[in-house]
């Protein structure tokens, strides 16, 4: 879907006067309405920060939890940043709240979207170090079921595939490479994936218990229906680390691959990719805690949806027309019969 401009004649706007020139409405292309599905979780983020547990102590020991197992150079600023927002707790939440809700409202304004993406880049590359640990990737018990290698490096992620692009741009086989070319956006792909089967294959998720004791820690504070489910999962996989972590592995890089393979059976990868995302979200990682009052964020889940999403590869141009794209800024014969050639 492309971005075209949509102009009424003069007179056919509501309370229109004379003399004055009728305003143009650009309906969003797909890049804009992931983009502002991105500034809805950014919002999101800035309610759950906005939590009243969130202006307590609970929270700077939440983010001091996220020192442990890192090595020190990563660990002392965690916990340094966890001391400063103990002393002063109301007003650095109350910042950190009004930041997430500034991004959020700026990525969904036009003219300035561009430099909320920009700020949510620096913001949540700052987040991931202080506030999770870098996602835990370098502790031992790092996993994808539980969320590494962190939501918020994925909105640093979305922020550079969905930044605008120029109008004159060539067109992209889907939206993540519009705005950094296709390898470099297929590259990004298989680098995250990739790590996270990685991580799924590690010595602490391979024991035999590890899948089952990972699942039931995340419903402690969970409403009942979301602990049966965690439950559920944990009861099925008792005893099953390793095949279960290595079939999470293989399924995992499946989806690394997906990228570069045919347009048909990328389609294929892209929804092995949601259905883990949403699998994981759900019996992993309780829906990011959302629900227990103590959540920042709403986990990988939708993020890794919405990742998706961005690589759903755009449809093939038929009878070898060009591309809708390539149109953009040309005109149109009018009704009128003007010589105005269309685009061949």
């Amino acid at each position: 879907m492309s971005e075209v401009a949509v102009a009424r004649p003069e007179g056919d706007w509501p309370g229109h006067h004379s003399g004055v020139p009728a305003a143009a409405w650009q309906a969003p292309d797909t890049r804009r309405m992931l983009q502002l599905a991105l500034g809805a979780l950014w919002l999101l983020d800035a309610i759950l920060q906005a939590q009243s547990a969130m202006f307590t102590r609970a929270f700077s020991h939440l983010l001091a939890g996220s020192a442990a197992g890192n090595p020190a150079l990563v660990a002392h600023p965690i916990s340094w940043s966890a001391s400063l927002i103990a002393q002063h707790g109301m007003a650095t939440n109350a910042v950190f709240a009004a930041v997430q809700l500034l991004l959020g409202l700026g990525i969904a304004g036009r003219r300035t979207v561009r430099a909320a993406l920009a700020a949510s880049i620096v913001w949540s590359l700052a987040v991931w170090w202080l506030g999770e640990g870098l996602g835990g990737v370098l502790t031992p018990a790092a996993s994808p079921v539980t969320g590494a290698p962190g939501a918020v490096i994925i909105y640093a992620l979305l922020a550079v595939l969905l930044w605008p692009r120029d109008r004159a741009s060539r067109p992209a086989p889907f939206v993540a490479a519009q705005a950094v070319g296709a390898p470099v956006a297929r590259g990004l792909w298989l680098l995250l994936w990739a790590s996270m089967a990685y991580l799924a294959v590690q010595p602490a998720n391979r024991a035999p218990q590890a899948m089952a004791s990972t699942l039931s820690a995340m419903t402690a504070g969970q409403p009942g229906w979301l602990s049966a489910i965690g439950h559920g999962a944990a009861g099925l996989l008792a005893g099953q680390g390793l095949l279960a972590s290595a079939l999470l592995a293989a399924a995992l890089a499946v989806v690394a691959i997906g990228v570069y393979l045919p347009r048909a059976a990328a389609r294929g990868t892209l929804l092995l990719a949601v259905v883990l995302a949403v699998a994981t979200w759900v019996a992993g990682q309780a829906l990011g805690g959302i629900l227990t009052g103590m959540g920042t964020d709403p986990g990988t889940g939708p993020l890794l949806v919405l990742l998706a999403a961005a690589y759903w590869p755009a449809a093939a141009t038929p009878g070898g027309a060009r591309d809708e794209t390539e149109m953009r800024g040309r005109r149109w014969p009018d009704r009128l019969g003007s010589r105005t050639a269309s685009p061949r």
